[in-house]
């Protein structure tokens, strides 16, 4: 046998921080974090997204869940709008061009709520300034002096038209449906009773006369008709300066306050025009039933509707916003981000109006930065069409969702369009970045910032400082108690664990609080004032009891010998393997047997899992690496002359991974040469074809996971784990794991080639191939075994040779006559 492999050192098990390196008593003594930790990368990107003003530079977060992007995303952009002034406020106001089309009036930031204030207080006064102008004696007088010479000359135009009249025998006289004429004879107006009585000539004379008399009589008719025409125009000309002289006082300094704002000043002429349009909505009348003498005006709508016009309906009101605003919408759907025009039932009619219309997130970040769940966006219909078509155009259309889609068509209002600027920040995982970015081209142009955040960081001597002024910020923040240099220490020793490396820290940074917060609870049940090692290892072991009967079920399946696993004693072609189970909130390792069954034949490695369809992709390719590696060893450029079948035994749900190919060799190896291998290791490794080992994940759980089997059995101080030598800077072991380790009850090697494997497995040599060793060794066995196979083979082949050509012989004997 080579040199003896030695097990690794309790310094190699674990990766363990000196608390002595901390200057402080307590965290309580550390200024907060003021910064994220180790994502250099991803605060650069992150900078400079925010920076560039461009379209299509919107940003994607991506990275693993809990390592804190959008509490980061959050932060960030609130300090970075800071920075800006607050954006502007909108409102939707009535057309009273387009009623359908409501206008949508931009102000600068507060002066929003000013014009609301104004129309407000407009409505309130204008009544009663309108009420008092037409009352006053200045508008009677001119009413009544319009009146007086209306009738004057209506007067003028009846005694000209009484004096044609005379001269054909006809007088005329007012009546209730106008002026008509009627009969004279003798200087006696005749009635219809009196006309009948008279003689036929008579008659036919005043009938005559009357013929004469129309032509003259429809003139002055006409002149009649244009005089009352007149006396409208000067009662709505006295009404349209009355009412504009006393709205002046109430619009001008609203007039004046936006004369620099085109769009709402065209508004307030159109507010002030409509409103003496309809001004008999607004006067009151007074005891007597006196209106100021507008009663001959007839309202064409109700004062509720004439007022509604009025109102400003005010969509986004940045008076309290301090710089640029930051949306975080955690609901995404299509009305949430594009607003929507609600509506009312009456009389069995769905209605609405601009008063109606509700902001969505897209207008409350205009201006500033919107930050959704990629998730979200992805999972809600219509959202991530929505969210392209927004940030292409760069407007913000208000529209139904059954419009969109073209399935409902309703009467609806049609606001007119808001210029959009607003930088969208997504926060998903990677997955879901390549997916958007191969499937979707258009998000390659929308999003070409990605900040990328990476689940561990460096174990420097800086983030590690860094780590415990991330314990004082949170536990400030959470009103935690103080952390002691050792609790502090095991946090960081926990976040290595996480990151599953010993030179790294996880930046998984919700995890790391749930155990600052549990560790934090068991320091007050236990009537402590700050939290140290202990509790932090505490609430780290009770965070698991809580999460692992599954483990223990198994367990218990392993010490009933329902699963069949040896931790001690020597099998040919059996090896312990080792597997991980990750089920999210627990994640654990489990032995299970690895067997190899060797016999003459060349049907070469038959996988069972793969016959069974119960291995997976990469499963399978690691069968057939070291198929490749056992070949090459051993072909000699002639066929192998070996079948052999693998399995990993009591595995019903499916495997898959290559970090048991190389125990998949050892059992092969063992089963080939008939030799012998300790039942009291453990291994885990892939290979490749040149016979090295490769590295695996899980280690750590896989070690823990065999030593619990090893405890339950029994330890007998030979029991251990082969590792691939590049694992060494993945292990974090836990504490009884070290200790036993220390003790010698356990051990834990790491190897860099299946020789060195199969030696510590066989305590055999492995020996070399090229060579005649007179040592007993590994490959000795092996070779020879496979040349009896081979010779097997070939004596099978040629008995069944012969036997072929004695049938071919007999049939072609020809048969007796």
């Amino acid at each position: 046998m080579s040199e003896q492999i030695a097990p690794l050192k309790k310094e190699q098990l674990k990766a363990y921080c000196d608390e002595s390196q901390f200057e402080f008593n307590t965290t309580e003594e550390l200024e907060p974090l003021k910064s994220i930790i180790g994502q250099d990368r991803a605060v650069k990107a992150m900078e400079f997204g925010l920076q560039i003003n461009r379209q299509g530079y919107n940003l994607y977060m991506s990275g693993p869940t809990g390592t804190g992007k959008t509490s980061y995303a959050k932060a960030m952009t609130e300090t970075y709008a800071k920075k800006f002034d607050p954006p502007s406020d909108w409102c939707y106001v009535y057309n009273f061009n387009e009623p359908e089309s409501p206008r949508a009036l931009e102000l600068p930031a507060g002066e929003g709520c000013n014009l609301v204030e104004g129309m407000e207080n407009l409505l309130e006064e204008v009544g009663d300034a309108l009420t008092k102008a037409f009352k006053t004696e200045t508008y009677e007088e001119s009413r009544a002096q319009i009146f007086r010479d209306y009738q004057a000359k209506r007067r003028e135009l009846v005694d000209k038209l009484n004096e044609e009249g005379e001269e054909y025998g006809f007088r005329f006289k007012n009546t209730s449906s106008g002026i008509v004429s009627v009969p004279v004879v003798d200087g006696k107006e005749l009635n219809q009773d009196e006309f009948d009585e008279l003689d036929t000539e008579t008659k036919r004379e005043i009938e005559e006369n009357s013929s004469k008399l129309h032509v003259n009589v429809m003139n002055l008719m006409r002149e009649l008709k244009d005089l009352d025409r007149d006396l409208k125009d000067e009662l709505d000309k006295l009404k349209d300066e009355t009412a504009h002289q006393s709205l002046s006082p109430l619009m001008d300094p609203m007039k004046e306050r936006y004369q620099s704002n085109d769009k709402v000043l065209e508004y307030l002429e159109e507010v002030e025009e409509d409103i003496v349009k309809n001004v008999e909505h607004f006067i009151s009348k007074d005891d007597d039933g006196d209106d100021g003498g507008l009663s001959f005006l007839k309202p064409q709508a109700s004062k509720e509707d004439i007022t509604k016009r009025y109102q400003v309906n005010l969509l986004v009101d940045n008076c309290e916003q301090e710089g640029a605003p930051v949306v975080v919408e955690t609901n995404p759907t299509y009305y949430n981000l594009l607003g929507k025009m609600e509506y009312v039932n009456k009389m069995g009619t769905a209605v609405t109006d601009f008063n109606m219309i509700k902001p969505g997130a897209f207008h409350r970040a205009n201006g500033g930065y919107l930050i959704l769940q990629a998730k979200d966006v992805l999972k809600t219909p219509m959202t991530y069409e929505l969210l392209k078509r927004v940030l292409n155009t760069g407007q913000l259309r208000l529209e139904n969702l059954g419009e969109h889609i073209g399935m409902i068509a309703m009467s609806s209002l049609r606001p007119e369009d808001i210029p959009l600027n607003v930088k969208v920040i997504i926060v998903g995982n990677e997955k879901l970045y390549q997916l958007l970015y191969q499937l979707d081209e258009e998000f390659s142009k929308l999003f070409k910032i990605k900040v990328d955040f990476d689940s561990t960081m460096n174990r420097t001597q800086e983030n590690v400082e860094k780590m415990a002024s991330f314990i004082a910020s949170h536990s400030q923040d959470e009103e935690f108690k103080s952390f002691t240099p050792s609790g502090v220490a095991s946090v960081v020793e926990y976040s290595s664990r996480l990151a599953g490396h010993k030179k790294k820290l996880s930046t998984k940074f919700n995890e790391i609080v749930e155990i600052m917060s549990e560790a934090d609870t068991w320091a007050a049940l236990e009537g402590e004032d700050d939290v140290s090692r202990e509790h932090v290892i505490k609430a780290i072991q009770e965070k698991k009891y809580r999460v692992n009967r599954p483990e223990e079920k198994i367990q218990e399946q392993i010490d009933e010998g329902n699963i069949m696993v040896d931790t001690a004693g020597e099998v040919t072609g059996q090896v312990n393997g080792l597997a991980v189970y990750d089920l999210g909130d627990l994640m654990f390792g489990k032995p299970f047997r690895i067997t190899a069954n060797v016999f003459p034949g060349e049907r070469g490695i038959i996988n069972i899992e793969r016959e069974a369809k119960l291995s997976g992709k990469i499963h399978d390719k690691g069968v057939l690496i070291l198929s490749g590696l056992i070949n090459g060893l051993f072909s000699y450029n002639q066929k192998l002359g070996l079948s052999a079948s693998l399995c990993c035994e009591q595995t019903y749900g499916g495997i898959d991974g290559d970090s048991a190919s190389s125990t998949e060799v050892y059992a092969i190896l063992s089963s080939a040469g008939e030799i012998p291998l300790r039942q009291d290791l453990a291994v885990t490794g892939s290979v490749n074809q040149k016979g090295e080992i490769q590295p695996v994940g899980g280690v750590t759980e896989k070690i823990e996971g065999f030593f619990t089997t090893c405890k339950i059995k029994g330890l007998t101080g030979t029991q251990g784990v082969i590792i691939p030598k590049q694992n060494e800077n993945n292990l974090n072991l836990s504490e009884e794991v070290i200790e036993a380790c220390e003790r010698g009850d356990f051990h834990i090697y790491s190897i860099s080639h299946i020789d060195e494997g199969m030696e510590l497995l066989s305590g055999m040599t492995a020996g070399l191939l090229d060579k005649n060793e007179e040592e007993d060794t590994v490959y000795k066995r092996v070779k020879n075994r496979l040349i009896e196979f081979r010779k097997n083979l070939k004596s099978k082949q040629v008995v069944k040779t012969s036997q072929d050509q004695n049938k071919e012989q007999d049939e072609n004997r020809e048969p007796p006559h």
